[in-house]
């Protein structure tokens, strides 16, 4: 089990959104240099908690952790056994076992939501308690301010919305919810402009709106395939138009399209 201090760090760096690498020695034989269980933890610029030996064990551990955060095709986990003296030129003489567990943004299930008003109030309250990463951007600080305060959860302030298109994760679902029409088409060109991979692209609103918003995308030149995969009205059909059922129905569909890729 991990201290309550390695804890905290691990908890410091997702706040933070720093990938890294936690190491932990979880087999040894012979003389090994730190004991069974011990965890260090290494983001791409070195060690940042614990020991598992120092010297050439813990370089080598460094150097592979570096790899695996900056590895084009992801990986969430790896084992390894190492013999000191063959492998790293040791003179311990034992043999220790490592597990590699890769923190990544773009590993986790990343939710990207522009608009912190009524409906985004509701559905942040529902989203926290999953198994997802939340960034909820706005314009407001004081809508902004009413948010649950979770470690999920990374408010983020901006002068306009366009400028929160630069904090989506590779691959995160993208929930447009502004103020209006007038606030959403300018995400929309923006997150068209950066075309960058992200999941599913919802925006709130009506059939109506939907046709509006494709037609004023075409005109803007936009590309079909972009504008064909936008989801308006974003979310399933449950209940009525109150915040808390719209957040539901939104839920529901995020949860289902997840459940259709990864069963």
């Amino acid at each position: 089990m991990l201290e309550p201090s390695a804890l905290r760090e691990i908890e410091r760096l997702h706040r933070e959104g720093v990938p890294f690498c936690v190491i932990t020695i979880v087999d040894g034989r012979g003389s090994i240099p730190q004991i069974v269980g011990a965890t260090a933890i290494f983001t791409r610029d070195g060690l940042s908690y614990g020991t598992v030996g120092g010297g050439a064990l813990e370089a080598a551990c460094r150097e592979e952790a570096r790899e695996l955060l900056a590895a084009a095709e992801p990986v969430r986990n790896r084992f390894r056994r190492c013999n000191l003296q063959r492998d790293l030129g040791m003179t311990c003489g034992g043999e220790v076992a490592l597990y590699y567990e890769v923190h990544r943004r773009e590993l986790d299930w990343n939710i990207v939501i522009f608009g912190a008003g009524h409906v985004a109030q509701s559905l942040c309250r529902f989203l926290v308690e999953l198994d997802c990463r939340l960034t909820c951007v706005d314009t407001r600080a004081e809508w902004l301010d009413r948010l649950p305060r979770s470690s999920k959860l990374a408010p983020i302030r901006v002068s306009d919305f366009s400028e929160g298109v630069d904090q989506i994760v590779p691959g995160a679902d993208v929930i447009v919810m502004t103020m209006g029409h007038g606030s959403d088409l300018p995400i929309l060109k923006a997150l068209a402009a950066r075309d960058s991979v992200i999941g599913h692209l919802g925006v709130i609103g009506s059939d109506a709106k939907a046709q509006i918003v494709r037609r004023e995308l075409a005109e803007a030149g936009v590309p079909r395939a972009f504008i064909d995969r936008i989801v308006c009205p974003v979310g399933d059909k449950l209940g009525n138009n109150t915040p808390a059922e719209i957040a539901v129905g939104i839920v529901s569909q995020l949860l289902r399209l997840r459940q259709t890729e990864h069963p």
